[in-house]
């Protein structure tokens, strides 16, 4: 198991490491294996990518990302600029159904809603939205609509934690209320973690997932 001082030393080579990111200006801290990045960054992107670089690295138990988006002057875009911009990202993914997610727009927070019929067109939808410029931050709104039931998808989800090989999958429990799946157990990582929440997410009819699982050795 990592001490706190190794996982910040990893951290901090990490986010060195990957070219999407200034590590400069960001502070780490880490105190029971919990990760807490501080410091102002030139992009809402940049934000989402220093918090995939920190889920990487083994040993991590947790993320605060207490991180300002304060927009460089070549980034600052109207709220109708950033409106008509993400309106014509949407369009432009072919994933995306037209007409199924809409976009509102305030100071620079953009916030996506409609209902669509898989997981992975909301994903596709909040991707689309996040490297483009102007944008200080993102909600995403957007539902599922349900397609099957609790018990079919509490099947589809173990089989897909078995299949895709997540270590801890015999310890993981899958409840399902309605389009809510909800994970319950342990896993050695947040990679791992991950891996389970997006098997979960992918399958058909679930509308949101509750994260409850426990991170640790």
């Amino acid at each position: 198991m990592k001490t706190d001082m190794q996982l910040k030393a990893d951290v901090i080579d990490e986010l060195a490491w990957d070219p999407a990111i200034n590590a400069t200006g960001i502070g780490v801290m880490v105190k029971d294996s919990v990760v807490t990045l501080t410091g102002h960054l030139d992009s809402f992107a940049e934000k989402h990518a220093i918090e995939k670089a920190v889920r990487r690295i083994a040993g991590v138990r947790g993320i605060a990302l207490e991180l300002d988006v304060k927009l460089a002057a070549e980034h600052k875009r109207s709220d109708s600029e950033i409106a008509q911009a993400a309106v014509l990202a949407l369009r432009l993914n072919s994933l995306i159904p037209v007409g199924k997610v809409q976009v509102e727009v305030e100071d620079g927070w953009v916030t996506l809603t409609g209902e669509v019929d898989w997981s992975y067109q909301l994903a596709r939808a909040e991707q689309s939205i996040r490297p483009l410029a102007g944008v200080r931050g993102l909600s995403n709104r957007i539902t599922i609509k349900p397609r099957a039931s609790g018990q079919d998808i509490g099947a589809q989800i173990t089989a897909a934690l078995t299949r895709q090989a997540v270590r801890e999958a015999r310890h993981i429990s899958v409840d399902v209320e309605g389009g809510v799946v909800t994970l319950s157990g342990h896993v050695h990582s947040l990679a791992e973690r991950e891996a389970a929440v997006g098997a979960a997410f992918s399958a058909r009819g679930v509308s949101r997932v509750v994260d409850s699982l426990h991170v640790g050795p």
